[in-house]
């Protein structure tokens, strides 16, 4: 196989769409393009991607992707031990127990991973990641980047992105094993992602995020949309009548959000030590320390791009920086060429 030695990662979200260029050099990859655009509504889609490349300096037309949504099934399972090409074949019939759709109109992937010793797990078991997307939702993405001249390498799904992009830019040597909730609040959801040694042992897609939380400041402070997502990230001497406007929406995302951790911690009896937000929906004003107190836990706005070294005289590195808690997806995409560069 050919190793690739740069990759975009491209995040098509819901209100935007972000793209994060990584070359591999001198053994570790470093940022060597940025490009981000709002986006007007979904059938602005090639035009916005095309807009972000043309205003840009890319180097490759390479480029990893990502799916999410209703149409995209996320299962952990427990299976016999068995060959690649055997648990491939496997999960062709054992797939159609698991996901509410017809397999005959998905596309599976589907990996063993080490469960870090989590899970009670016979000798010859195995923990199975399952995924599973709708062909049409994989097709419109095919359609969309080959009108853009983009070459699709690989189809990620968002919430293992988030992972990808903890792996690559958090760097911990040395300290205790810790269970990390990733969680990326977006336009219309919020992705879930608990991590413990760079292994996802538990996701979730909460459909919900930023937009009602935008609608709530709206309603309750009689302002356009447009203007309550400034009001938003820019409270300035608003921010107590923002905090009390906001208070009912993040309340009930918070216990959309707490609702996956009991789970996990009843399921795995293992705590969950430190919350790390990201997405466009964690620029809010005192979501922090909101989200801190309701969750009783360490949290904290992180950065995807964390110490990882950018090419300034090919990324505009102000213009990379204010979007930093919405590229974390765009990051973990583009983190892949870690594998296919080695």
């Amino acid at each position: 196989m050919r190793r690739r030695k740069t990759l975009i990662g491209l995040d098509i979200g819901t209100r935007s769409v972000k793209a994060v260029e990584m070359s591999w050099a001198s053994g570790a990859p470093v940022i060597t393009g940025f490009g981000y655009a709002p986006l007007p509504s979904p059938q602005a889609v090639p035009e916005t991607v095309l807009r972000v490349l043309q205003e840009s300096s890319f180097h490759t037309r390479e480029v990893v992707t990502s799916v999410s949504g209703k149409s995209v099934i996320v299962r952990y399972l427990t299976m016999l031990k068995m060959s690649r090409e055997d648990l491939k074949s496997a999960i062709k019939f054992e797939a159609d127990k698991y996901i509410p759709f017809d397999v005959e109109d998905v596309i599976l992937d589907c990996h063993p991973f080490d469960s870090d010793g989590i899970g009670d797990l016979a000798d010859n078991e195995t923990r199975v990641l399952l995924v599973a997307c709708k062909r049409a939702v994989i097709d419109e993405q095919m359609r969309i980047l080959a009108e853009v001249g983009l070459q699709p390498v690989a189809v990620d799904v968002d919430v293992f992105a988030l992972g990808n992009a903890f792996e690559t830019a958090v760097r911990r040597p040395g300290s205790a094993p810790t269970v990390t909730a990733l969680v990326d609040i977006g336009a219309s959801k919020t992705s879930v992602n608990l991590v413990r040694n760079n292994t996802s042992l538990f996701t979730r897609e909460i459909h919900t995020g930023g937009e009602a939380i935008t609608q709530a400041v709206a309603s309750r402070l009689a302002l356009h949309d447009s203007e309550a997502e400034v009001l938003k990230c820019n409270p300035g001497g608003e921010a107590e009548r923002l905090r009390h406007a906001v208070a009912p929406a993040v309340d009930d995302l918070a216990a959309e959000v707490r609702l996956s951790f009991e789970y996990f911690e009843n399921q795995f009896e293992m705590g969950i030590d430190e919350v790390l937000l990201s997405g466009g929906g964690s620029r809010l004003g005192g979501l922090e320390d909101d989200l801190g107190r309701i969750f009783g836990r360490p949290t904290l706005t992180w950065d995807p791009t964390g110490d990882l070294p950018i090419a300034s005289g090919s990324v505009n590195v102000e213009a990379l920086h204010e979007r930093i808690p919405e590229l974390a997806v765009a990051v973990g995409l583009a983190a892949r060429i870690r594998k296919d560069a080695r």
